[in-house]
């Protein structure tokens, strides 16, 4: 079946219009968790990209956010998408053990074994038994939603740290539950990385966070250089942060979407798996079908390798729903 571009992220919308060149214009794109609706504001004028981006606006983006996080400025270091921490985490700690918290968002285990160390996946149940050297949890889980509290991972993260073990908790979807975020804890081992792009809808300006002691903030940045985010995301990502009004009332109307969409699943026959306001997870027999006939539809949604009775949609917003109900509608 002609969907492997879009396995391991989702957003192979290019792959999916050569497989399905029949399908209708414009594609529905559901294979993300990504806001639809995206945050409108300043961006960098064209002396801004004209220059290298002002380190002086750099630390002013690192303390906006940090105020949101509830965080340090010491301990914020802006790069370009929580992927690149991903990416980057296994050369600033290593060589280390390491397990993962799984089934979840499979570039941490891609990033441990690029760097030659092989992650144990471990249950859910495990993590307070875990004697690695780091631990990584996402936190809202992706794919399912699954969602440890604050207290949990405190207590976890105060009895690894007193060990000398490190805790990495992925924070990439906690706007849907900002009342388990960890940010704004000071404790030594602790590793939080935050996404911008994801509840934003701004996923192409690539932005995000790393909060972490002001030591491997510096190892970071040793490995990211002067300029490790755009001028561009330094401009949107300080005035998106600083836009509260426009962060609650974004935090309801997705809640409220995400619902219309759990209503529409469920009169389609599928089985809720969990999800976050962003991305809904569902379970069918007949998945790999849902994903074609919705594919022939003009409609992307993430399928799994690993599991294949999962799909899993995106959150569309109000206008595009009955679209995405037609579809399921009309599935033979």
């Amino acid at each position: 079946m002609p969907h492997k571009a879009s396995i391991r992220h989702g957003g192979g919308l290019m792959a999916a219009t050569k497989a399905y060149p029949h399908a209708p214009l414009p594609w529905l794109d559901l294979s993300t968790g990504i806001n639809p609706v995206p945050w409108c504001g300043p961006r960098a004028d064209i002396d801004g990209l004209n220059r290298l981006p002002d380190p002086c606006r750099l630390i002013a983006l690192e303390a906006e956010a940090a105020r949101v996080f509830g965080a340090s400025t010491e301990q914020v270091c802006a790069v370009s998408g929580a992927e690149t921490a991903i990416r980057l985490l296994p050369l600033i700690l290593g060589p280390v053990t390491v397990d993962i918290v799984e089934p979840t968002y499979g570039a941490h285990q891609e990033s441990w074994r690029a760097s030659s160390m092989a992650p144990n996946a471990i249950g859910p149940d495990q993590i307070f038994a875990s004697r690695a050297d780091v631990l990584v949890i996402v936190n809202p889980n992706n794919p399912d939603g699954r969602l440890f509290d604050k207290d949990t991972l405190e207590q976890l993260a105060r009895q690894r740290s007193r060990m000398g073990q490190w805790l990495i908790v992925d924070e990439s979807f906690i706007e849907c539950a900002p009342e388990a975020s960890v940010a704004g804890l000071d404790i030594d081992q602790l590793i939080v990385l935050r996404s911008f792009g994801k509840f934003y809808g701004l996923a192409g300006l690539r932005l995000g966070f790393m909060i972490a002691s002001p030591v491997l903030k510096a190892r970071l940045r040793a490995l990211t250089g002067d300029w490790p985010v755009s001028a561009e995301a330094i401009v949107m990502g300080h005035a998106a942060y600083a836009d509260t009004a426009w962060r609650e009332t974004t935090r309801l109307r997705l809640n409220t979407d995400a619902e219309g969409l759990d209503e529409v699943l469920w009169n389609s026959g599928f089985e809720p798996l969990g999800g976050t306001c962003l991305f809904r997870l569902v379970r069918s027999d007949d998945a790999r079908e849902w994903f074609s006939h919705l594919c022939d539809q003009g409609i992307l949604t993430r399928p799994f390798d690993y599991a294949p009775d999962w799909l899993r949609f995106g959150v569309p917003c109000s206008s595009t729903l009955p679209r995405l109900a037609q579809a399921l509608e009309a599935y033979p």
